[in-house]
């Protein structure tokens, strides 16, 4: 039986990925952060808690990490998905994106090399490093120069080069996934493509009058979660690591996003307000990601189009008052 440690489990990627991985037949540890709500901490992995092995720690307190590889007894596998990641919010906290997104990459991978430098690394890398660089066919990929507009997306461009820094210098297993927006019913209300769903579920339910989003002219390249956490785990059974973006090569702007949803409702776009309060300080224009060397050397494909995507969405937005239906089990 393999052992994987998932950073962040509790969130979208970290509980496909741990459902995956459970169904692979790995032993699974997860950390999480303790926060002052428990109750909705591990919302999205209750189904599976009693099957794995949860425990706090922080990438921005190295001791915990050196604690949880030791308790997992230097885990095959492990997967660094814990960060601040919201780029938005990344403006408003950017010194605590720095350490928890940049500066708490760098504490696991040393906390890996001095306890269990053998295990094989997966990085959760992003899009957000490109910036607005694009190459001259309109794709980013693995070449593309980083150029970032975020104080996010700088913590994790440092994070992507501690990586490959210490894959060179110490020999380790170490594989950057720059992954591209990807999204599901786990994603956080927060987030544009569930705010969007759940707003316009709302205003269906006369809950809610209208929605207020930022920049409706931002494209973005838009996967389901569930895809890429298979990535994930394909990068870790090559026998050598390496940087893929992983991502669905189509674009679609906020505006799109906002006329499927709400033409799936039957409701009016016109209730659909903007402020600047929503927009970056420094706005990312467009994504559009190259994924031919996952889809070649791997052999991933995704199952999910933008469209049942945010079906998908829409179905579990509007029966979450619905005891009968089991959201997380999707």
């Amino acid at each position: 039986m393999k052992t994987a440690l998932i950073t962040g489990i509790n969130g979208q990627d970290g509980s496909y990925l741990a459902e995956l991985l459970l169904d692979k037949g790995y032993e699974v540890w997860g950390t999480i952060r303790r926060n002052s709500s428990p109750e909705y901490n591990t919302t999205r992995v209750d189904h599976i808690f009693s099957r794995v092995n949860m425990v706090y720690a922080d990438l921005t307190d190295m001791s915990s990490i050196v604690s949880v590889l030791q308790q997992a007894e230097g885990p095959d596998e492990i997967y660094n998905l814990a960060a601040q990641s919201h780029v938005r919010v990344s403006f408003d906290a950017p010194i605590y994106t720095a350490e928890a997104t940049g500066l708490g990459t760098l504490n696991l991978l040393e906390a890996i090399r001095l306890t269990c430098p053998s295990s094989r690394i997966y990085q959760a890398s992003s899009s957000e490093m490109f910036g607005n660089n694009i190459d001259k066919d309109g794709f980013q990929r693995e070449t593309t120069p980083m150029d970032p507009v975020s104080p996010y997306g700088c913590a994790k461009v440092f994070s992507y080069n501690i990586c490959n820094n210490y894959r060179n210098s110490y020999g380790m297993h170490i594989s950057n996934g720059i992954l591209f927006n990807h999204e599901s019913p786990r994603r956080g209300i927060n987030f544009v493509t569930n705010k969007v769903v759940n707003g316009a579920v709302d205003i269906k339910n006369r809950r809610a009058k209208e929605i207020v989003l930022g920049n409706l002219e931002s494209s973005r390249d838009w996967g389901h979660a569930k895809d890429y956490v298979k990535a994930m785990w394909l990068m870790l059974q090559q026998d050598e690591p390496d940087n893929y973006v992983c991502a669905t090569g189509e674009t679609h702007t906020v505006q799109q996003l906002v006329d499927y949803t709400f033409n799936a409702l039957g409701i009016s776009t016109d209730l659909v307000k903007t402020s600047q309060k929503f927009e970056r300080p420094e706005e990312l224009h467009l994504l559009k990601g190259d994924s031919t060397k996952l889809r070649n050397k791997l052999g991933w494909k995704p199952e999910y189009s933008f469209e049942k995507m945010l079906d998908e969405m829409i179905w579990v937005a509007a029966n979450k008052d619905n005891k009968a239906v089991e959201t997380y089990k999707l």
